[in-house]
């Protein structure tokens, strides 16, 4: 939406299209929505937009309480740029400045803290420590809606540094206290029950939103294709699924369970964490898996004007690209998947899994490790895989790089410099590092050019010619669109 007006039309429709897209706030009311809200439409006169929720609370506004504008999908945007904003916008969602500080911010993106502050607030209208402010409000309110946790506990968890900050936000972003914002806790039906115990053990039920529409099928049948035994399972018939993984995360494990059949523009998540300061960053590590930042309508309106991908847009609406949970496990994962089929590749994932993956404390089912540490890798002879001698020396290299630093695949990370510095490392190729570069990296706009399964599915369409500069910035899902196409063939691992 590049005017205001446009905004407005959108806001006067309800259209939850643009829900995270944008904002807007009513100065008769000192509430900020989300477009969707169902409230009486407010006259034009009385409303402002604002680019981020934070924007909007730093103006002075409070969220609705009626359409939870802090429970929105994050902006496509943000996984579309490769500048300094749209990075440290992806870092700030996986909790870097609450553990890091805007020190560690800057660093990560190679700026002064001083030119990062400047390029927010001049883009998103707040700036770090704001976008982390309303962050952690939103964590808070999740912990004191879905758990029963101590608000004291629920302060610290979410990030906060003490509790008079936490009660001073809340009520700042809710006009509410902690109290009476668990009170309002809005009625929910769930699989996995509503709310969880007071030290966490029955983990926190979430509902992930994202732009509809949703094809949960295909991408839930991606993970089913490829769980790794010990880590991965997927659980029900298809349509009825829940799929279960093991996390590591910065301050310790977790499961996260996510459901396959969609709410009103969600997915049910629940999340048992070792530690809840967790919490922040195993959602968003769901929300880049699942791919619920993406605009679906954005990309059929780029791909369904090519008439060799329009039949397959129509096809297949809401079609998803799967991100990582882990992009560490998806870089090894990545090299394990050369040149071998689906299968072998799950069967070489698993015996690493069984060499070198570490058990958890208490194992959940058929859950009982996380996936290898690099450095650990790193330092091994992986003998057990059967692979090649040159394929094992790959695996030790880019999970070498991987553990010092010298490649980082955060989400804030340089696309283009760590794609160009994993082709530095010897049995890395174009098809590998690209395939890093679309799945943990998120980059929604990677071709594998050469790819057999993506040639194979351009002779499906019957297309002489395609123009796949056309596609940008959404060639990863044109990929998928092609893959999928030839769904049943052979084709490598990784895809």
């Amino acid at each position: 939406m590049t005017s205001d007006d446009s905004r407005y039309e959108a806001v006067t429709s309800r259209d939850a299209r643009f829900d995270g897209e944008f904002f807007f706030a009513v100065s008769t009311t000192g509430i900020y929505c989300r477009p969707s809200c169902p409230a009486t439409t407010p006259k034009r006169r009385n409303v402002t937009f604002f680019p981020t929720a934070a924007a909007a609370q730093s103006g002075g506004f409070r969220a609705c309480r009626r359409c939870r504008p802090d429970a929105v999908p994050g902006s496509a945007d943000w996984n579309a740029r490769a500048d300094l904003v749209g990075r440290a916008m992806r870092l700030i969602g996986d909790g870097v400045v609450d553990r890091e500080g805007v020190a560690g911010l800057a660093a990560r993106l190679g700026y002064s803290a001083r030119q990062v502050q400047r390029q927010l607030n001049a883009e998103v209208g707040a700036g770090p420590i704001a976008l982390a402010r309303a962050q952690r409000a939103h964590t808070a309110r999740v912990l004191l809606q879905t758990t029963t946790l101590q608000a004291a506990d629920v302060a610290f968890a979410a990030g906060f540094a003490s509790i008079r900050q936490f009660n001073d936000t809340v009520r700042e972003i809710y006009a509410l206290t902690p109290g009476e914002l668990r009170t309002a806790r809005p009625g929910r039906s769930s699989r996995f029950g509503s709310v969880g115990a007071a030290d966490g053990a029955g983990g926190v039920p979430l509902r992930l939103a994202f732009r509809g529409p949703y094809a949960a099928a295909g991408i839930f049948d991606h993970l089913a294709a490829r769980a790794l035994t010990g880590i991965e399972e997927m659980a029900g018939a298809r349509g009825d699924r829940t799929y279960r993984r093991t996390l590591r995360l910065p301050h310790g494990t977790g499961i996260a369970e996510v459901h396959e059949r969609t709410g009103d523009g969600w997915l049910e998540c629940r999340l048992h964490l070792g530690d809840l300061r967790d919490l922040t960053a195993a959602t968003q590590r769901m929300r880049r898996l699942f791919d619920l930042d993406a605009d679906p309508q954005a990309v059929a309106e780029r791909l369904g004007a090519d008439p060799a991908l329009a039949p397959l847009v129509a096809r297949t609406p809401g079609l998803r690209a799967p991100g990582a949970a882990d992009v560490h496990e998806l870089a090894v994962r990545a090299v394990l998947g050369q040149q071998v089929s689906v299968a072998a590749g799950r069967r070489l994932g698993g015996a690493l899994v069984a060499a070198h993956g570490a058990p958890l404390q208490v194992p959940s089912g058929a859950l009982t490790r996380t996936f290898p540490d690099p450095a650990d890798l790193a330092e091994a002879g992986l003998e057990e895989l059967g692979v090649p001698a040159a394929r094992r020396d790959t695996l030790r290299a880019v999970a070498a790089a991987l553990a010092d630093g010298r490649i980082a695949l955060d989400p804030g990370a340089d696309r283009d410099r760590a794609e160009k510095e994993l082709l530095t490392l010897r049995g890395v190729g174009p098809w590998t590092a690209g395939y890093i570069r679309m799945r943990a990296l998120g980059d929604p706009d990677v071709l594998l050019a050469g790819d057999a399964a993506l040639r194979a599915g351009l002779r499906h369409t019957g297309a002489d010619a395609v123009d796949a500069e056309a596609w940008r910035p959404w060639r990863t899902y044109a990929l998928h669109h092609l893959w999928n196409a030839t769904a049943g063939r052979s084709r490598p691992v990784a895809a």
